[in-house]
């Protein structure tokens, strides 16, 4: 960051209690066990405990300044005034610490003043995070880390971002009605990418469409001339379209799309992408039918932002996931699992599902499936239908794991992941291909941790 305490104090809305070292603090941080020498700390009140009861901590550990609740702030500056030894950090205090982190992110964002991508989706929204990151041909990218994709972890990404960072990519999560329109309020993209629209966290929203008005909340917030990047065929986001400056469409009878694609030799795909900026042929590390829809969008993304196809093309071998998201680790009797633990909905389990269908094998295709949370009213359907369409793409052996799992029809049901884990153990066979899927609550990423072996060999 740039600014010191006093634009720190501005930025924030904080009121400024005691003053500290001259200069800006070197980075934010919420958790006061990694608090150290050039940090700001903002002490955020949680459901059980307010984080600004340990700013104190932080202070004693060097911390630059900190942003606390009134009462933690004024603990602080009256043990200064006691004389209390190294106590010279800038002490704010606020009545909303979060807000006052996320009016700093804001500011970083405007002050960085580089084109901003954010995107959303049912499914598919870290991959496309990934593809985007990788293909951009401006240097340095500032991509979300990990999950940070809710009103903590975007402010703190946002935060991080280094000086001259020539583009942002960031990802938005969503837990109810009005989260996105609070995340892009911060971001202030320029380009909001949909992934898609499906039946995830309607136990919250009510149905499809309550998530696709609340997807759209994207749309609303992008900055003046922006953007929106959506699948060809819309469906419930149809309605919210014209809000938007532009509008780019990927996927077959959009915008952006595939006119040819084939595999490639080492599991990849190579595609010849059509845009309205003309047609390039881009070599891609995957082989999956779902991450060719998911680099669609991110090419349509970049193509939004004038970037030129060639270069993105360039890039493109070199794309990296993030982890648990289609990792393949080796097991013993020269089988292999698929770790896409991350996270399950009816969208992302189909395409995983038919993904495993495409894989060589030769043993059985094997599936090891968790609960698929948040589904409301619907849920055993959606889980009876997930079994039925692995029975159909030729999956041998199903493991459901999970009270949820039962609608599976699995041929073998466990309670967690430490007997999926053992289930599989059982079963394994030589040369099986396994498909392990789950929502993040059932924790399926143990099945690889267990199971897997480094260099090709039995644990």
């Amino acid at each position: 960051m740039t600014w010191d305490g006093d634009a720190v104090a501005r930025g924030t809305g904080a009121e400024l209690l005691a003053r500290g070292p001259a200069g800006p603090p070197a980075r934010a941080v919420i958790d006061s066990s990694q608090a150290g020498p050039e940090d700001l700390f903002f002490g955020l009140p949680g459901s059980k405990v307010d984080g600004g009861q340990f700013a104190l901590d932080a202070v004693r550990a060097g911390a630059w300044g900190v942003v606390a609740g009134p009462q933690w702030a004024r603990e602080i500056v009256q043990m200064r005034e006691r004389g209390a030894h190294g106590f010279d950090a800038w002490v704010l205090g606020t009545p909303d610490p979060l807000e006052a982190l996320q009016c700093l992110a804001r500011l970083r964002r405007r002050d960085l003043g580089c084109p901003v991508i954010g995107i959303t989706g049912s499914t598919g929204k870290t991959s496309v995070k990934d593809i985007c990151a990788s293909l951009l041909p401006v240097d340095p990218v500032h991509a979300s880390p990990e999950n940070f994709n809710t009103e903590i972890g975007l402010p703190l990404s946002v935060l991080g971002a280094p000086a001259g960072t020539a583009a942002m990519v960031l990802e938005m999560g969503m837990r109810g009605r009005g989260q996105i329109a609070e995340l892009a309020s911060i971001a202030e993209p320029d380009v909001g990418v949909i992934t898609n629209v499906g039946p995830v966290h309607v136990e919250l929203l009510g149905s499809v469409e309550g998530v696709a008005e609340t997807k759209a909340e994207l749309i609303g917030g992008l900055r003046e001339g922006g953007t929106a990047v959506v699948p060809a065929a819309p469906g419930p986001l149809e309605p919210f379209l014209a809000e938007a400056s532009g509008v780019l469409r990927f996927g077959e009878g959009g915008d952006v799309y595939a006119s040819e694609h084939r595999s490639a030799e080492g599991g990849g795909t190579k595609a010849l992408v059509a845009t309205p900026a003309g047609e390039q042929e881009f070599n891609f590390p995957f082989p999956e039918a779902h991450n060719l829809s998911n680099a669609l969008a991110a090419i349509a993304a970049g193509v939004a932002l004038g970037m030129p196809l060639d270069e993105m093309a360039r890039r493109a071998p070199g794309i990296v996931f993030s982890a648990l998201r289609g990792e393949l680790v080796h097991l013993r009797g020269d089988s292999i699992l698929i770790n896409d633990s991350y996270n399950a909905n009816p969208v992302s389990m189909r395409a995983a599902l038919d993904h495993l269908a495409t894989l060589p094998a030769a043993g059985r295709r094997i599936a090891v499936l968790g609960d698929m949370r948040e589904l409301g009213s619907d849920s055993a359907r959606h889980h009876r239908e997930i079994g039925e369409h692995a029975r159909e793409r030729g999956v041998a052996l199903v493991i459901g794991v999970g009270e949820m799992a039962r609608d599976y029809a699995p041929d073998e049901h466990v309670a967690d992941a430490a007997a999926a884990t053992d289930a599989l153990d059982r079963s394994l066979g030589e040369g099986d291909v396994v498909l392990v899927k789950g929502s993040r609550a059932v924790g399926l990423e143990v099945v690889a941790e267990a199971l897997g072996c480094d260099d090709g060999t039995a644990p």
